[in-house]
C-alpha cells in the first residue's frame, strides 16, 4: 500500500456498512480518502473517530443517482483534496422488490444506484486520471448475485443490476487497454454480508442460520487487491464465508 500513501481515495456509500469499513482501513493506510454520502453526518462521525491516523477522512454529501451531485463532488475533492488515485464504488441499494408485481420506482432506484451512478463515478474518476497521466485504480463493489443467477423471492432486479456491474467491469478494462490507460478495474463480488442492507426482516429470513461475512472482510479483501503491485492485476474477487451455501 506504500504507493498509495497521501494519495486520494473516493469510495460512494461511505456513511455505513461496507463503504463505512472501507473508508477506515484506507485512512489507516495514509490515504486521503473523501467519503461520499447522502448521510454527510454519519461520514464526519466516523472521521472524528480516525483524527489520530495519518490519512484523513473527508465526507463530502452525494446522491448516487445524481449526475450534478457526483460531478459536483469530484471538484470539490479536485480542488481541497487532491486528483483521485482510486475511486471504491461501493453505493448500492436493495429495496424488496420482485418482478410479478414489483414497485417500480424500487426498480429505478436499484438501477440508478446500482448501476447508473455507478458508470458516472467511474467515467468523472478515468477521466481525471487520464488527463494527468495517473495509473489509478478502479474497484467497482459487485456481488455473488452478479456471478450467477440466483433465486432470491426479492433480489430479481438487483441481480440484474449486479450482472451488469460484472459486464462493465471487464468492458471498462478493455476500453482502458485500447486507450493505453494504465489504470487497474477491479470488482470484487462478496456473499451476504451482516449489515444493514440486509437488516429487514424478509432478507434475514433467507439467510437465517447461515454463515455470514462482516464489512472488514469486504473491506480487506479490496486493500489486498490494492497492494498489488502496478504490473499486477486481480480482475475479480468472490468473497464467501466458509460453510455459506452463496
Amino acid at each position: 500500500m506504500e504507493r498509495w500513501y497521501r494519495k486520494t481515495a473516493i469510495v460512494t456509500g461511505a456513511s455505513s456498512g461496507i463503504g463505512e469499513a472501507i473508508a477506515e482501513v484506507l485512512v489507516k493506510s495514509g490515504m486521503q480518502v473523501v467519503g461520499f454520502a447522502r448521510r454527510i453526518d454519519r461520514v464526519q462521525a466516523n472521521a472524528a473517530k480516525l483524527t489520530k491516523y495519518t490519512g484523513k477522512l473527508h465526507a463530502v454529501k452525494c446522491d448516487i443517482r445524481s449526475e450534478e451531485d457526483i460531478c459536483k463532488a469530484f471538484e470539490w475533492t479536485t480542488k481541497n483534496v487532491g486528483i483521485v488515485h482510486v475511486l471504491i464504488n461501493n453505493a448500492g441499494v436493495l429495496p424488496p422488490t420482485n418482478l410479478i408485481s414489483g414497485n417500480a420506482q424500487n426498480w429505478r432506484d436499484i438501477l440508478e444506484t446500482n448501476v447508473y451512478g455507478l458508470c458516472i463515478a467511474q467515467r468523472e474518476a478515468c477521466k481525471l486520471m487520464m488527463a494527468n497521466k495517473i495509473a489509478g485504480h478502479i474497484i467497482n463493489l459487485n456481488s455473488i448475485a452478479g456471478q450467477s443467477h440466483l433465486y432470491f423471492p426479492t433480489f430479481s432486479i438487483y441481480g440484474a443490476s449486479k450482472h451488469a456491474v460484472t459486464n462493465i467491469c471487464e468492458c471498462l478494462r478493455q476500453e482502458l487497454n485500447a486507450n493505453k490507460c494504465n489504470i487497474k478495474v477491479t470488482s470484487i463480488s462478496p456473499g451476504p454480508v451482516r449489515n444493514d442492507m440486509l437488516a429487514p426482516q424478509v432478507f434475514m429470513d433467507q439467510f437465517k442460520g447461515m454463515p455470514m461475512l462482516e464489512n472488514k472482510n469486504v473491506a480487506d479483501a479490496i486493500l489486498y487487491s490494492l497492494g498489488t503491485p502496478p504490473d499486477v492485476l486481480i480482475s475479480e474477487i468472490i468473497v464467501r464465508a466458509v460453510g455459506s451455501d452463496y
